[in-house]
């Protein structure tokens, strides 16, 4: 069969699957298979799959149909202008997130020590340093395949010499240092929450990057608490935050530690981004 007939079949499996824009979907798969862009499959709609093209691209529609991402599939995600490798060891790379990214940079072109809770693939570390060519980070994960991942993407795009990497609980590895920046995109949804998720995320995203196993807070209040303990005068916390949290997170603040606190909305107009600058004093971990 052709290319043509392929899409035909694949399109109807993944509809039958549930899985939105079935068509589009399914020339992304057999881009990916062939090795060819999309374009290939418009000009060539006669072009006859062998039985192992063949073999290879219903092997990944039918893990499509189940719901597997398509970033697990192909094992890589547009970040910020930037490919990263993904696996299900780390959550896909999303745009909203990328706000994190830009307030970073803003932060950083004066002051260039960063560290990163929660690493995941480093598609925030990796992007802000390959924007500030002048900023070192340290990146913390609890998992160390996640950690594997993140040092692939540094390699990749050549900023892992300025990137250290470290096996951490929250802040538990670190020991007296300083940055002039602390970002997270913690686990922020709630344990009850997660049955009702889109199957692509609840079944296949790693369950500890999602949530706290509690009701989404107490990472965020944990870094909120610790995170003064780290930074430098007038240094910044940045924090990806979840849908109607941000009244409860903007109370977890308290005046002795922190100037100024702001909540962020993402280009849905939902509260996303937690911008926090510490006061000039050092300030002590509070309860």
């Amino acid at each position: 069969m052709n290319i043509s007939e392929h899409l035909k079949i694949a399109r109807d499996i993944l509809q039958s699957g549930g899985v939105s824009e079935p068509s589009r979907e399914a020339a992304s798969l057999l881009a990916f298979v062939l090795q060819k862009d999309k374009v290939f499959l418009i000009a060539y709609p006669e072009y006859e799959l062998s039985a192992e093209e063949e073999k290879r691209f219903y092997d990944v529609v039918t893990r499509r149909a189940g719901r597997e991402p398509f970033q697990y599939i192909v094992g890589k995600q547009e970040f910020y202008g930037l490919d990263f490798e993904v696996t299900n060891d780390v959550l896909i790379p999303r745009p909203e997130t990328e706000m994190i990214v830009g307030a970073a940079i803003d932060i950083l072109r004066e002051n260039g020590r960063f560290c990163e809770v929660g690493i995941g693939s480093g598609c925030i570390a990796v992007s802000i340093l390959h924007s500030v060519k002048t900023a070192v980070a340290v990146g913390l994960d609890i998992s160390e395949s996640a950690l594997k991942v993140a040092k692939i993407n540094a390699e990749t795009h050549r900023v892992l010499n300025r990137l250290e990497l470290k096996l951490s609980d929250v802040f538990e590895s670190l020991q007296n240092e300083q940055f002039d920046l602390i970002i997270s995109n913690p686990p922020y949804i709630p344990v009850n929450d997660i049955k009702s998720l889109q199957s692509e995320v609840g079944k296949f995203e790693p369950l500890s990057a999602l949530t706290d196993g509690s009701d989404g807070l107490s990472i965020i209040k944990k870094l909120i608490i610790e995170a003064p303990l780290f930074l430098q005068p007038n240094g910044y916390l940045l924090m990806e935050i979840g849908i109607n949290q941000s009244i409860e997170v903007e109370k977890m603040f308290t005046k002795n530690c922190w100037e100024t606190v702001e909540i962020l909305p993402d280009f849905q107009e939902i509260p996303r981004m937690v911008k926090a600058k510490k006061c000039e004093t050092r300030g002590e971990k509070y309860k």
